[in-house]
């Protein structure tokens, strides 16, 4: 495999996915926000309430059309791109993307169309049935999608079969409850709801800032900051149990994470900053808190979390029983009924994925050499800076976005919507929870590296036999449409914004309600 279309197939993989994830968060978070506020709707039957749940939907209707439209450029990318990863692991790769789309995704379209164009045609609670089972929708949407994304990093419930030469499900069910799925799910939407609070109260911060709106913009910010609040605690909560899945599943990951280098006396200390460097192998300048890593890791004062040099010593000794593994499986081939082959193949076939790593220095792994193998356990090391700062800056902005909702709340408690300095710090914050959830994604797949499927396939056996001129131009052409969606979609959103929430509705804004500097 020409390394440079593997990397020009990641590249045009990550583009399009960090680009789709810029319109998933929002979506995931405006829909429930919508019910909450269509709810008080149903509940007081005030108009404005109603204006607020229609305007804030338009709003998710824009950005929902555009998750779709590359969403489903992304799931074509498997195909394309990734053919022998498809042929690999489609079993049960492909599986969980299909329920997603018969399930949760055909939900969503049925009911976003009554949602948005049944307000005068159905009652005001079958109204809100319809909104929530839109919400509902785009979360299973994301439930099954991440169940399929858990699997690539920790691939449970699932053996490699030497008559079909293929992975195959063996226990669906744990796949579905892989700890690593229900964690990135639950911490995936959290975020979700971050993003959307931030949006909710930067623009409402926006509308008091000019003296537009107010009573909407008010209401609109208390009900952000209640809910930006509770889930800006949970995304903390829930990221913790993310990095406690990471101990059992993903060592080297959260190793590279923290640049641990060498294996600490229990409890492990968590380092705050510091410069992790690839060639002495060292972090320098490095400030740590005593125990925090080791509880975090481990829950417990004496679990152990191991450092990278120990955990590239194991992959050695993996790769070499992987070796082992591919011999036996080369000698089924030649005989499938070779009894032999088969008993030394289930002892080592855990490890046949760690042989394959030796295909990028040779084409037969049994014919590596003791330094080739040394660098291939090397290659199980992701880019360690990368990792340990993308994920100290997501979760500074974390850190950030609880004191920022926590200050909304009490000023929204004490009816004290418009004080400027914070009017002005959430227009400003508008962008720092996309920051925190594009560089999420990179800790969370960049992480993975070299793995496709972490332990079972490498990222550079799986891409399809395509050539540099086919991806660049692809890229190209996918960035050109991407770039032009981009200026429409926030150009529809601006002006949104601008026409205001009583666009088309004189009759609320000409209530007395309307300006209202009541919150409820």
């Amino acid at each position: 495999m020409d390394l440079a279309v593997v990397d020009l197939s990641r590249l045009q993989f990550a583009l399009t996915a960090l680009y789709h994830f810029l319109f998933v968060p929002l979506t995931l978070g405006l829909s429930f926000l919508l019910v909450i506020m269509e709810s008080i709707y149903v509940m007081t039957r005030r108009p404005i309430w109603k204006t607020i749940t229609r305007f804030w939907g338009v709003l998710f209707g824009i950005n929902f059309a555009l998750g779709v439209a590359t969403g489903l450029t992304m799931e074509f990318q498997f195909g394309m791109n990734w053919s022998y990863y498809s042929h690999y692991v489609g079993d049960i790769f492909g599986a969980p993307l299909a329920i997603e789309g018969l399930m949760a995704f055909f939900l969503e379209a049925t009911f976003v169309g009554l949602m948005f164009f049944g307000w005068d045609k159905l009652k005001p609670q079958v109204h809100l049935l319809v909104t929530f089972l839109v919400a509902l929708g785009t979360n299973l949407s994301a439930l099954w999608i991440l169940i399929a994304n858990g699997w690539m990093q920790n691939p449970v419930g699932a053996a490699f079969n030497p008559d079909t030469m293929r992975m195959e499900v063996v226990d669906f069910m744990a796949v579905l409850f892989n700890p690593v799925a229900q964690a990135k799910f639950v911490h995936t939407v959290s975020a979700g709801y971050v993003c959307a609070s931030v949006f909710v109260l930067g623009v409402s911060a926006f509308y008091l800032l000019k003296g537009k709106h107010r009573g909407f913009a008010k209401r609109s910010m208390t009900v952000a900051a209640a809910f930006g609040l509770a889930s800006s605690l949970s995304v903390v909560v829930l990221g913790d149990e993310s990095g406690y899945a990471l101990t059992d599943n993903q060592k080297m990951k959260l190793a590279a994470i923290e640049a641990m280098w060498r294996t600490e006396p229990a409890p492990a200390g968590l380092t705050v900053i510091g410069f992790p460097n690839l060639e002495d192998r060292h972090t320098h300048y490095e400030i740590k808190v005593p125990y925090v890593l080791g509880l975090i890791a481990t829950r417990s004062l004496n679990g152990e979390v191991s450092g990278i040099l120990e955990l590239v010593a194991v992959a050695e000794d993996r790769i070499e029983s992987g070796v082992v593994a591919y011999d036996a499986l080369e000698r089924i081939k030649d005989n499938p009924r070779d009894i032999g082959s088969r008993a030394v193949f289930e002892r080592h076939r855990n490890d046949l994925g760690y042989g394959l790593l030796l295909r990028r220095y040779v084409e037969d792994p049994r014919t590596a050499t003791p330094d080739q193998i040394r660098m291939a356990a090397w290659n199980t090391v992701p880019n360690v800076p990368v990792l340990f700062w993308a994920f100290r800056f997501m979760a500074g902005i974390g850190l950030y976005m609880i004191a920022l909702f926590a200050t909304a709340f009490v000023l929204c408690t004490l009816r004290k919507h418009e004080t400027r300095w914070f009017l002005w710090a959430a227009v400003l914050s508008l962008p720092l929870p996309w920051i925190a959830i594009e560089l999420g994604w990179i800790v969370a797949e960049y992480g993975r590296q070299p793995w496709a499927v972490d332990g079972v396939l490498p990222t550079f056996l799986g891409a399809s036999s395509l050539t540099v001129a086919q991806l660049w131009t692809t890229i190209i052409g996918f960035t050109l449409l991407y770039g032009a969606l981009a200026v429409v979609e926030v150009g529809l959103i601006l002006r949104a914004i601008k026409k205001g929430p009583f666009a088309g509705h004189d009759d609320a804004a000409s209530s007395p309600d309307a300006d209202a500097s009541a919150v409820v």
